[in-house]
């Protein structure tokens, strides 16, 4: 998802976290040239200007809670955490609270693809078609969003590709980016890789999911492409549907096979497709942001993730702690080694978090313009990350060392600036632990 050029980092603020309904993506780091000095340095007292971000927003109600965490190499994690897992719920956030981590999903599902390629199971330009058959002949739309009749159709030019659907640049759309008739037609067909709520929520009206991964990879075969594939980059169901393909390649279940090849062996106990209700006392409510208000979307107690998911959503279909997300992150800083225990090859996670974007697609007008993409994370410089539609952003900065997550609980993520500025707010106070040296 080629080794990555560390010799050409970036920095700017452009190049940070941005946030749309659903994303959020790592920023760069690396660039500081103190950073790796920084390991020396007592920092878990060190983020007065995230400890102040933080505080603002649990003690004005915007948000019932967050949790900042953040490691240094191997070096265990440290908070900087405040509020409950709900208004008045007398329970404290921290390492171990579970959040629905939405699209946060999405870099877990593509480094499970990334070990199947480094072991000779999957081509990273290998055609979908040989794994899927389904997508040998696919038709995509003439004009972007619009009617999905025979005038407005046309052969696909090129096969999709592994390295597309990692990357985004299949052509595939997504229910929560299209607006045309295909976005209707994907929920009468019950393509609906999500959830948020039992709750009637006007707007949130998506369709009932069809009950296997099997069956939407099937049903997603059936209709055309919005784009061309590896023309453009435009957000998708592809992890969702790389998850079919991971399960067909490893003849066994996708939850399963993560499980087995990635949170089993990095001590991740505490990342579900459904929480068990043993659990339900550190479970976050999921809170709607009305006029400036949160209104409780998705109350743990009667969340619609105590029930088993219709299929695991491979692109936003996780709950996990800080803890546990931070072992994925340490897996990763440590390409592929996480407590003297290797779960991934090196080379499988150095070209994971390099730019894989194929060269003929054009970012022109969209939130990657100038940045890189992996293994279903953002690429900038010698960072790697992505966030989720819940407020969550999580990443890691080879050059500087560094693991960074941020948890809490709102809807959508745009409500609130918190998540785009994450990184700068970190960036911030690792010049103060450098003297304001840059």
């Amino acid at each position: 998802m080629a080794f990555r050029d560390f010799s050409e980092p970036v920095l700017s603020r452009r190049a940070l976290f941005r946030s749309s309904a659903y994303v959020a993506a790592g920023g760069a780091l690396a660039t500081l040239p103190f950073g790796r000095a920084l390991l020396a340095h007592d920092v878990s007292s060190n983020w007065p200007n995230i400890a102040a971000a933080v505080e603002e927003y649990v003690s004005s109600g915007k948000v019932a809670n967050m949790v900042a965490a953040f490691g240094w190499q191997k070096q265990d994690p440290h908070t900087v955490a405040r509020g409950e897992t709900a208004f008045n719920s007398g329970v404290d956030a921290g390492l171990d609270t579970l959040y629905r981590i939405y699209s946060m999903t999405k870099p877990i599902t593509g480094m499970a693809a990334m070990m199947l390629v480094d072991e000779g199971k999957l081509g990273l330009d290998q055609p979908l078609a040989d794994i899927l058959p389904a997508y040998s002949n696919m038709m995509v739309q003439k004009t972007y969003d619009g009617a999905i009749t025979p005038d407005n159709l046309e052969p696909a030019k090129r096969p999709i590709t592994i390295r597309q659907l990692l990357t985004h640049t299949a052509g595939l759309g997504y229910g929560i980016v299209q607006n045309g008739p295909i976005k209707t037609a994907y929920e009468r067909a019950g393509l609906v890789p999500g959830q948020v709520s039992r709750l009637p929520i006007p707007g949130l009206g998506r369709g009932n999911p069809v009950e296997s991964l099997e069956a939407f990879a099937d049903g997603l075969a059936e209709f055309p492409l919005v784009y061309q594939p590896g023309t453009k980059w435009s957000y998708s169901v592809s992890l969702d549907l790389l998850g079919r393909v991971i399960e067909v390649v490893e003849k066994k279940p996708f939850d399963q096979v993560l499980k087995e090849r990635l949170f089993d062996p990095c001590g991740m106990d505490s990342t579900y497709f459904r929480v068990p209700r043993s659990e339900i006392g550190r479970f976050t409510d999921n809170y709607g942001i009305m006029a400036g208000v949160p209104l409780p979307l998705d109350p743990a107690r009667s969340s619609i993730y105590l029930d088993d998911p219709a299929f695991p959503f491979g692109g936003a279909g996780l709950v996990s702690s800080p803890r546990d997300y931070d072992r994925f992150l340490k897996m990763l800083l440590g390409f592929g080694v996480i407590d003297g225990k290797r779960v991934m090859g090196e080379l499988a996670v150095r070209v994971g978090t390099s730019n894989l974007l194929p060269k003929t697609a054009s970012l022109e007008g969209t939130w990657m313009e100038g940045q890189g993409f992996g293994a279903g994370g953002r690429v900038t410089g010698t960072a790697f990350g992505w966030g989720g539609a819940a407020g969550t952003a999580a990443f890691v900065d080879y050059g500087s060392g560094l693991r960074a997550g941020l948890f809490t609980q709102y809807m959508p993520s745009e409500s609130y600036s918190i998540q785009r500025e994450f990184p700068d707010i970190v960036l911030k106070d690792l010049q103060a632990m450098n003297g304001g040296n840059r």
